[in-house]
């Protein structure tokens, strides 16, 4: 797919970012770690993924404005369109060594995200879609899942983790959807599980409690690729970060169990 200049800025600076998180990766035990919170940790190479990003947008589109996880929110001198940006989704697995996280860059345009990267350097697996143009993964168009029962279907959330207050309304949805489903996986990353829903690896996902940043560049991927995604709360914003998706033709049954 041949994108716009602005995608083009998005996947290059993605990929920069991802050569600085991988070569840390190497040395995960070396790290320098801080706490931010129970179970919500920050690596020196977070915080430098975030500055490179920050650097090399605002080098190229100066007048933007910007939303990070790690920075906040700066007004740009143009208030229709500002960057939203998770330098590093999946934190823990990377201090863990696991190979399963990602960085997630969109586009957001007068309250519209029009373009989204995530990229996942570990598998040099870069997924992206602008508006009304498609989503791909590297050079392959991506559409949902074709599947119609949920009994065939694996689904993705997210797992409180310690001292948060959601544990027992996740634990009712569970013990909703496992016993109507072929599986259910937490796999820690919100910008992969989306993009996994518009690869089709997943035929849906849901999940509470996340931030415009983890899941901004996926909400889009997933429209792109056929997906349909809304708030849990039917009248809710999904940039406020609690939302479901999945193919059109499981999301009655998916959101009514999910629903209650």
């Amino acid at each position: 797919m041949q994108g716009s200049a602005n995608l083009t800025v998005m996947m290059n600076t993605a990929r920069k970012a991802g050569r600085s998180l991988v070569k840390d990766f190497m040395e995960v035990e070396q790290l320098q770690v801080s706490s931010k919170g129970p179970g919500d940790f920050v690596s020196r190479a977070d915080m430098r993924a975030e500055e490179i990003i920050r650097e090399e947008l605002t080098r190229a589109r100066p007048t933007y404005g910007w939303l990070g996880e790690e920075s906040g929110a700066t007004a740009g001198e143009d208030p229709t369109r500002r960057w939203i940006v998770d330098p590093l989704d999946g934190t823990t697995n990377y201090l863990h060594g696991m190979p399963h996280w990602a960085i997630s860059i969109a586009l957001e345009h007068k309250g519209q995200i029009v373009a989204g990267v995530v990229y996942d350097p570990a598998k040099d697996e870069m997924f992206f879609a602008e508006k009304g143009l498609g989503a791909y993964m590297n050079d392959s168009r991506l559409r949902v899942s074709g599947r119609r029962s949920m009994i065939e279907c694996v689904f993705a959330t997210g797992l409180p983790f310690g001292g948060r207050s959601d544990l027992p309304e996740t634990l009712k949805e569970l013990g909703r959807i496992l016993p109507a489903v072929a599986g259910v996986r937490r796999w820690g990353a919100a910008s992969l599980d989306l993009a996994y829903v518009a690869a089709g690896r997943y035929d849906g996902y849901w999940e509470r409690r996340l931030n415009a940043w983890d899941v901004a560049a996926g909400i889009i991927i997933v429209k792109e690729a056929g997906g349909f995604l809304e708030a849990i709360d039917p009248e809710g914003d999904p940039l406020d970060g609690a939302l479901i998706c999945s193919n059109d033709p499981i999301f009655p049954a998916f959101s009514k169990v999910i629903r209650g």
